[in-house]
């Protein structure tokens, strides 16, 4: 069975107070693989964290796509021993036509090619917006994967596929092998959660807006997200836990999911 990893961002609040505390506290849960954002402003930190607490960081979110200089988060990720770099957000004002997704697919193949020259993959991490904009009756991203190239890789949030209306499982089995990772997040799936689409909103920061909305999430197994079968999809892909926002204590929200990954996640190869 492969290990579970965790996305950071679950805990800003608590590294932004203390970045070494959060990641021996994730450590203390069990996890042992850690997904980091931004860490290309932070990289000798998370790089101590890590060591201090015995984490590696087998993949990153970073703004590549947008970077001034994409070799600067390249290199930070070589540096923390990342083997797959990760662009987190595109938003979706940039998400309405069919040269929208031609023209993102091109920029995601030219920093695929750019990554692998360092030893690294690169890919896309979706929100819901990229399953509810259609195109000729399409979801968009639909159109975007058809034009990537075999080595780019992709990391499917589960939960924001399914709010945006996608059959997530089937997306999973679609993607095969190119899915490298997949956020298991679970939660109650409103009309409200659907029609949240910030536009240019940074991915770092949770609008208030949207807030209530991130906050019907719960830990894997206890909402209205089939994982079960979503896990059954994509055997090969990294389980990445994550929470856009939590109502409770947020490590006690991944131990949960991490506890009930390590008892139902009989797919995971």
């Amino acid at each position: 069975m492969s290990t579970p990893s965790v996305q950071l961002y679950s805990v800003r609040d608590a590294i932004d107070e203390n970045l070494d505390a959060a990641v021996a506290r994730v450590a203390e849960i069990g996890l042992t693989q850690v997904e980091p954002y931004a860490f290309h402003l932070r990289t000798a930190e998370f790089a101590r964290a890590f060591a201090a607490s015995g984490i590696t960081a087998p993949s990153g979110h970073a703004p590549v796509i947008d970077a001034d200089d994409p070799a600067v988060i390249f290199d930070a990720a070589a540096e923390l021993g990342m083997t797959t770099v990760i662009d987190p957000f595109i938003p979706t004002d940039r998400w309405q036509t069919a040269d929208d997704a031609r023209r993102l697919a091109e920029a995601v193949n030219a920093l695929a090619e750019q990554a692998a020259n360092r030893g690294l993959q690169f890919g896309y991490h979706n929100h819901q917006w990229e399953f509810t904009k259609k195109v000729d009756g399409r979801p968009i991203y639909e159109l975007f994967v058809e034009q990537l190239e075999p080595g780019v890789k992709l990391e499917v949030d589960t939960f924001w596929a399914t709010v945006g209306g996608a059959d997530t499982p089937a997306v999973l089995r679609s993607l095969g092998d190119r899915d490298a990772a997949i956020h298991v997040k679970d939660g109650r799936i409103t009309g409200d959660i659907a029609t949240v689409l910030p536009s240019s909103e940074s991915a770092l920061v949770v609008p208030e807006a949207l807030k209530a909305a991130f906050e019907n999430q719960t830990p894997a197994g206890q909402g209205d997200i089939d994982v079960q079968a979503i896990l059954r999809a994509a055997p090969q892909a990294l389980r990445v836990i994550e929470f856009d926002a939590y109502k409770g204590d947020v490590f006690d929200g991944i131990a949960q999911s991490f506890a009930w990954l390590n008892e139902n996640d009989t797919a995971a190869s």
